[in-house]
């Protein structure tokens, strides 16, 4: 099919652990957030499109630090994700400060997006690998079949953890053939040596170092909008804990894969993760940043 895909972005988050909107947190002297090495990293693959997923309160300043700096190399599109957007003739009467989680974040592209899209956090760094395999599975995917055709880009536990405290990741299985079988949204990971643990009740549970897991780096169609929309009505007609649960991405795929509405191929990345989950990560940001100019990954400044 050959359509050049979209890139969409999570940024919508709060940064409650961070202590701060992350998205728009500077790593370079060039004033270059993480988000920009995704787009950058996306651009140099042939994406063409962005859309931003935002909060009304952060727009203006997401616009002028963030938006601005990139609308001469992509078409830009900016989406709001807000607690009181929601599916006609529903209300919800509780207090709920938060957003209602990923996947109603991406449900709030569905007038935007109209090409198969990538969809990833703003407050990951991904690297070029990803953006390479997921584009040339999007260019090539079909359209319009029995069932849906999606991909993941998979990463190693080992590689995504933080030493300075806990963080959610989709824990994966795949078959022989490289699909996704399983995805479970799995939070407070901590690393433990070269592996992860997380609580389970009153036990922790060990989970190997080299396990699969789901950094939201998702390729996916605009065929997923009808399911999304549904599945974000069960979600808020049968949620006993409306208050604060939320509407995840990995969590909906893995009922659509149960369900047979899809397969997902795995696309795994040898490339190690860094992020700002805690406000202590940033300075290992900047420093991985900086190494990866002076290998010549990036230029000096990313924007011209």
């Amino acid at each position: 099919m050959n359509l050049k895909p979209t890139l969409v972005i999570l940024a919508a988050g709060m940064g409650s652990r961070y202590g701060g909107l992350k998205q728009m947190d500077s790593v370079d002297e060039y004033n270059d957030k993480i988000i920009d090495f995704s787009m950058y990293d996306a651009l140099r693959e042939g994406f063409d499109e962005v859309v931003f997923i935002i909060k009304k309160s952060i727009a203006d300043d997401f616009i002028s630090t963030v938006g601005k700096r990139v609308e001469k190399y992509f078409k830009v599109h900016y989406v709001y994700q807000e607690v009181d957007k929601l599916p006609e003739g529903y209300k919800v009467a509780i207090e709920r400060n938060k957003p209602w989680g990923t996947a109603h974040a991406l449900l709030c592209c569905k007038e935007v997006i109209k090409k198969p899209f990538v969809v990833i956090n703003s407050d990951d760094f991904y690297g070029r690998e990803a953006f390479n395999k997921i584009h040339n599975f999007l260019v090539n995917v079909k359209l319009n079949d029995d069932k849906m055709h999606f991909a993941m880009v998979g990463y190693e536990l080992n590689k995504t953890l933080t030493d300075n405290g806990t963080v959610t990741r989709g824990i994966c299985l795949a078959d022989k053939d490289g699909y996704l079988t399983d995805i479970k949204e799995t939070k407070n990971i901590k690393r433990n040596g070269n592996d992860g643990s997380y609580l389970n009740g009153d036990k922790w549970v060990n989970v190997n170092g080299d396990t699969l897991v789901s950094m939201n780096f998702w390729g996916l169609t605009p065929e997923i909008f009808p399911h999304l929309e549904r599945g974000f009505k069960h979600f808020l007609n049968n949620t006993q804990d409306l208050e604060n649960q939320e509407f995840y991405i990995p969590t909906f795929i893995d009922e659509l894969i149960k369900a047979d509405k899809c397969d997902v191929l795995v696309l795994s990345s040898s490339a190690k993760w860094f992020g700002v989950t805690y406000k202590e990560d940033k300075e290992i940001v900047i420093n991985s940043i900086k190494e990866l100019k002076e290998k010549g990954e990036y230029p000096s400044k990313l924007w011209e």
